[in-house]
């Protein structure tokens, strides 16, 4: 069987307790968490792949990008 390898894009932030949160816009539901970024890397390969087993349709890659703006107050 030939495997392709795809890349995903991870979304990550900080919750309140200071446990890292990621998710993966390409794939629907597709969370996972660690106490530090190796962890959360660990998780989120892991949730990739269960993602991957039970989705019904290909992945579609919607994630644009990331803006900054700049608010005065």
């Amino acid at each position: 069987m030939n495997e392709i390898a795809r890349q995903y894009t991870v979304v990550i932030e900080r919750d309140e307790d200071g446990v890292y949160v990621g998710s993966v816009p390409a794939l629907k539901g597709c969370h996972s968490q660690g106490d530090t970024i190796d962890e959360l890397m660990a998780n989120i390969t892991e949730a990739i792949e269960l993602c991957l087993d039970v989705a019904d349709e290909p992945p579609s890659e919607t994630f644009i990008g990331v803006q900054q703006v700049r608010v005065t107050r």
